[in-house]
């Protein structure tokens, strides 16, 4: 069905359906939309500032290039929605199923993303400036060269993920999931992974810089050439961990969990080793100078 573009505001559209209506760049100020069948539908471009599609069928739906600033989106269905270039700031999504949704290069800085499901979605080079993904599901998401600087992502379920690129400095990713995660190259300054698992996440070329990682777990990590300068590792997993090339600057190792894990000129200048350990690591070659209770470590030897 095509509307024509024509101007819709504030008609009261509860319920209606309207899938496969063609309606880009439509003005849809005030317009009620909630549970509305908009499934197929062509919205590209259009204005949707505002408005409520709480529970609305969005189903494949084309929202490329829509505004959607400060829409309610709470519990709406949009898989395999096409929302590239969409700008959703300061949206109300809790609930919302994005499953396979393309999101490239959309906005959703400030967005409430509590509890969305989100597998499979693609948000390459996305705008999640200090969204709230708490208890979201990203499993298998691509998130290559996004921004999720100030995100809070505690509790997310990012198993998989693709965060290559990704900026998440000042993020929270407290009992995160994140096995078998790609960060390479991510930018990790400052950011909360206390209690988080990394099982198996490739985080090589990261820069963890001033990261919180208390409890973590780290086993079969590939941290190869990361940074990791003050750091805070108390009590992390790190077995099997592949550390070689790593900076551990000043970094916090008390208690940690070392076992197996591979430290090939590895730099723990200054770094505190106190009850951490360190059975079955070869420490040949790694820079230990100034580092605190390392000479409590038995049956060790180093090369400073």
């Amino acid at each position: 069905m095509s509307i024509d573009n024509r101007n819709l505001r504030s008609a009261t559209l509860h319920d209606v359906d309207w899938h496969y209506t063609y309606l880009p760049d439509a003005d849809l100020t005030g317009v009620n939309l909630i549970s509305a069948n908009l499934s197929d539908a062509n919205l590209s471009g259009a204005d949707l500032s505002g408005k409520d599609m709480t529970s609305a069928n969005l189903i494949s739906a084309n929202l490329s290039g829509a505004n959607l600033t400060n829409a309610y989106l709470c519990g709406a269905n949009l898989v395999s929605a096409n929302l590239h270039d969409a700008d959703l700031s300061d949206a109300e999504l809790i609930y919302a199923n994005l499953i396979r949704a393309n999101l490239i290069s959309a906005n959703l800085s400030g967005a409430n993303l509590r509890n969305v499901d989100m597998r499979n979605a693609d948000l390459h080079g996305a705008n999640l400036t200090n969204a709230d993904l708490t208890n979201a599901d990203l499993t298998g998401t691509n998130l290559h060269g996004a921004d999720l600087r100030g995100a809070n992502l505690s509790h997310a379920n990012l198993r998989g993920a693709n965060l290559t690129d990704a900026n998440l400095n000042g993020a929270c990713l407290a009992d995160a999931f994140l096995r078998d995660a790609k960060l390479c190259n991510a930018k990790l300054r400052g950011v909360n992974l206390c209690g988080a698992d990394l099982t198996n996440t490739k985080l090589h070329g990261a820069d963890l810089h001033g990261a919180d990682l208390r409890d973590a777990d780290l086993r079969r990590a590939k941290l190869r050439g990361i940074n990791l300068t003050d750091a805070v590792l108390r009590s992390a997993n790190l077995r099997r961990a592949n550390l070689s090339g790593a900076f551990l600057f000043d970094a916090d190792l008390t208690g940690a969990d070392l076992h197996g894990a591979k430290l090939f000129w590895t730099n723990l200048r200054g770094a505190n080793l106190t009850g951490a350990n360190l059975d079955g690591v070869d420490l040949t070659c790694v820079n230990t100078t100034g580092a605190i209770g390392y000479e409590k470590v038995e049956n060790v030897e180093a090369i400073a």
